[in-house]
């Protein structure tokens, strides 16, 4: 193997050697001054444990708040099944007391009887169709009345509506003649027709 000449580095790249005579100044090591600390202020510790205090009373009264909400809302709630089902009720009341049933034993309360034979009025021309003839009681007995359940222990007259003078009797109303028999009323039900 060759050897080949090192490579000279220009002068400026080269190190200055220390000169012996100067003194160069003493180096110590000593510990590094601390950093100032600047003191916490009382200020701002009092506010941030106000803010804490803050939102907890916040936080509590939005829980209670809320809390009352719910006992009042499921209160209301049950007051509304409450009436609905006093609605239902009633509404089963009323639908009791408008069936078929109801009408007639109110109408034979009240001295009504049915009439075999109705009369009809045109009204395009006035003209009277059918003959007009008193009407007579129905006779047989409860075998061919449809009786209603819903009118168990309902009274037939009822109570009066309103606008209604319960007792008053229409003029027209008379006494059967000596020699007639009292109609026969149905005790309950509706009469039905024979069909066979």
């Amino acid at each position: 193997m060759t050897a080949l000449p090192a490579p000279s580095l220009p002068e400026r790249l080269v190190p200055a050697r220390r000169r012996r005579g100067a003194e160069a100044p003493e180096r110590t090591l000593r510990p590094a001054p601390e950093p100032k600390r600047g003191r916490p202020r009382l200020a701002y510790a009092i506010i941030a444990t106000a803010a804490v205090g803050v939102i907890f009373a916040v936080q509590m009264l939005l829980s209670i708040a809320m809390t009352e909400g719910a006992y009042e809302a499921d209160k209301y709630e049950l007051r509304q099944i409450k009436l609905s089902q006093e609605s239902q009720k009633l509404r089963e009341e009323i639908d009791a007391m408008e069936s078929p049933q109801y009408l007639a034993q109110r109408a034979e309360a009240l001295g009504m009887v049915p009439n075999n034979a109705p009369v009809y009025l045109r009204l395009s021309d006035g003209a009277v169709l059918g003959q007009p003839a008193a009407a007579k009681a129905i006779g047989g007995g409860d075998s061919a009345l449809v009786p209603n359940a819903l009118l168990d222990g309902v009274p037939p007259t009822g109570d009066a509506a309103a606008g209604e003078t319960p007792g008053v009797e229409a003029q027209g109303a008379q006494a059967p003649p000596a020699g007639e028999a009292a109609p026969i009323v149905p005790a309950t039900g509706l009469p039905t027709p024979t069909t066979h």
